[in-house]
């Protein structure tokens, strides 16, 4: 069963003119009113799609209210439409931020707004269903100055590092925003604590095969950030833990065995 509110901008997008067979659906089953899990995945992605592309993000919880609607072109060519919640910014910034504008509904040539709970079908899919048919972003709107957002980052120490859970997919993995690169090498035991769960232990593994059924642990995600999973099962459910969770890793790293301290302190003769 697809999403009400959906196919609603769908017929937005088709009524103006828009080929449905180029309207491509990103994600309908995001956590409601989070502004950081839909600029990740928006800009991880969108980052992929031609540059003639009109990417539309409707993460609204301040619709009806002070914020502003935008049109951001980019030096990539794509141009973004949706809320100026700090939802497109990430995408943008990836993409060569160029312009921002915000749109004027009078500007759309039709009558849209009904009600003020859904600029998504009133606003923001007119808007880029104009701009996919060729109009300048320029003509939807005064130059603007787009509210400053930036995905948060981890906090590491020696002994640690400190993040949360960024996105959680269908399965139940949980996505973290600590990247994965260098991150198990020398570490020898791995302590998380995430959700209600007790600080337990989590060994890195390198696919969901090598955990075992019901078996909690941490693997490199598709997005190259680290991911909590369970073996054919549900890490949500487990640690019940979500969006927005903090997650900490405590590690005792391996110290070097005698051999490799002496080949550390001899170096190799040339010959």
């Amino acid at each position: 069963m697809g999403s009400a509110y959906a196919a609603q901008m769908k017929a937005a997008l088709i009524s103006s003119g828009v080929d449905p067979g180029r309207i491509v659906d990103l994600a309908h089953d995001l956590t409601p009113h989070d502004i950081d899990e839909a600029a990740f995945l928006l800009r991880e992605m969108a980052r992929a799609f031609p540059s003639n592309s009109v990417h539309v993000a409707v993460v609204d919880p301040g619709v009806g209210g002070q914020r502003q609607p935008l049109a951001i072109t980019t030096r990539a060519g794509p141009i973004l439409v949706g809320p100026d919640n700090g939802v497109l910014m990430p995408l943008a910034r990836e993409l060569g931020l160029e312009r921002a504008y915000r749109i004027d509904a009078s500007k759309l040539g039709r009558p849209t707004r009904v009600g003020n709970t859904f600029d998504g079908r009133d606003l923001f899919a007119p808007a880029a269903a104009t701009l996919a048919n060729g109009r300048r972003a320029a003509s939807l709107g005064a130059p603007t100055t787009a509210k400053a957002y930036a995905i948060p980052e981890p906090t590491s120490s020696p002994t640690g590092i400190r993040g949360k859970v960024i996105h959680r997919d269908r399965f139940g993995n949980l996505v973290t925003n600590i990247p994965t690169g260098g991150l198990a090498r020398g570490v020898l035991r791995v302590e998380l604590t995430l959700g209600r769960a007790r600080r337990r232990p989590a060994p890195f593994v390198t696919s969901y095969e090598s955990l075992g059924r019901g078996a909690l642990g941490l693997l490199g995600s598709s997005f190259g950030l680290l991911e909590v999973a369970v073996g054919e099962g549900r890490a949500s459910d487990l640690l019940r833990a979500g969006v927005g969770n903090p997650v900490v890793l405590a590690w005792r790293r391996r110290s070097a065995t005698r051999s490799e301290k002496a080949n550390t302190a001899r170096p190799r003769k040339q010959r």
